[in-house]
């Protein structure tokens, strides 16, 4: 039985949920949001709740329940609250700049890398801290892990791209005899 999938979700004020066939659709004051469903699942809206059911219990309907379960909580607080991932961007010479729907890295290559921002994602870059918000989870954790992996942070100086709240295991380095 998946404890994340027995949960009861509870919709804040101004949130509407809509299923059609396979399709869930959450609405709320960020955004909108839709995701289809596995059949194998069966999503319940009972005035301001939603409960999450597999149709039969088989191997697959009880790994996908929980799954499920964790989208469709994330899709509501998504579009009452945007999810937001910072980033801190460490080296003397790296540079990070958002110019128009594209972010823009000096990271010690012989040339400017750019990443073209996904749409409904928002990015801003203050100094060496990039901030990427959005109402979709998914979309903004991936964006990010792209943006860590055009330059991850070396163990012995801790120079490159990493989470705020990452912390980076530091090597000692070479000693001299």
């Amino acid at each position: 039985m998946s404890r994340i999938g027995k949960r009861v979700i509870t919709l804040p004020e101004k949130t509407e949920i809509s299923i059609s066939g396979n399709s869930v659709t959450v609405k709320g004051p960020q955004g909108e949001l839709s995701r289809v469903v596995n059949p194998v699942i069966e999503v319940k809206v009972n005035g301001n709740e939603v409960t999450l059911e597999p149709k039969r219990m088989t191997l697959e309907s009880r790994a996908l329940w929980g799954t499920y379960g964790s989208h469709l909580a994330n899709m509501v607080s998504g579009v009452n609250k945007p999810f937001e991932k910072k980033l801190v961007l460490e080296g003397i010479g790296y540079k990070s700049e958002v110019k128009g729907d594209k972010i823009v890295f000096a990271l010690g290559f012989s040339h400017p890398v750019e990443i073209a921002i996904p749409a409904g994602i928002k990015v801003t870059a203050e100094k060496n801290n990039i901030t990427v918000s959005g109402i979709d989870k998914e979309a903004v954790g991936g964006f990010a892990a792209k943006l860590r992996s055009q330059k991850k942070p070396e163990p012995y100086k801790g120079k490159g791209m990493r989470y705020s709240d990452e912390v980076i295991k530091r090597k000692q380095g070479k000693k001299s005899a």
